[in-house]
């Protein structure tokens, strides 16, 4: 699964030097799994913070408990500062920060079961941010999940 994002991903990163971290939520470290089966990505891939409750957010990531009580752990601040934190706590170059809502329960109408929230991160501090609402089983969510931020991590490339 992904094999084609990673082989991609894995190119540009070697080929500018540089590492990849990751902050993760609702996937409970499925892209570092994922990354993790590609032979040779300890070249490229820094490590992961998987932070499920709000209190790892807060205490490995620096997420201001502030902005978890204004937004909500499901929110674009939150996965802006999961992005920046794992910079700040790492090594890397490049960040992916996934926090979301898989499911089967825990939605409400303003933000329903799928509802992600993605933050990619650089080292001279550009942030870009996106949501997306999967549908599908918890598995079928956690998965277009990862392979969103891996999209979205090819195209700071291709910037």
């Amino acid at each position: 699964m992904f094999e084609r994002q990673l082989e991609q991903l894995s190119q540009h990163f070697i080929r500018r030097n540089w590492r990849l971290v990751s902050a993760e939520s609702c996937t409970g470290g499925l892209l570092a799994a994922s990354v993790t089966n590609l032979a040779g990505s300890s070249e490229w891939f820094e490590g992961a913070f998987v932070t499920y409750r709000l209190t790892a957010k807060t205490r490995f990531l620096g997420v201001q408990a502030a902005t978890l009580r204004r937004h909500g752990a499901v929110s674009e601040p939150v996965a802006r500062e999961m992005a920046q934190g794992a910079l700040d706590h790492s090594d890397a170059d490049i960040s992916v920060a996934i926090t979301g809502l898989a499911g089967p329960s825990g939605g409400e109408p303003l933000q329903p079961v799928g509802t992600v929230w993605f933050a990619w991160c650089d080292a001279n501090g550009l942030i870009q941010a996106q949501a997306h609402v999967f549908k599908g089983t918890r598995a079928q969510v956690r998965e277009a999940a990862v392979a969103t931020a891996l999209d979205g991590l090819l195209r700071l490339f291709d910037e």
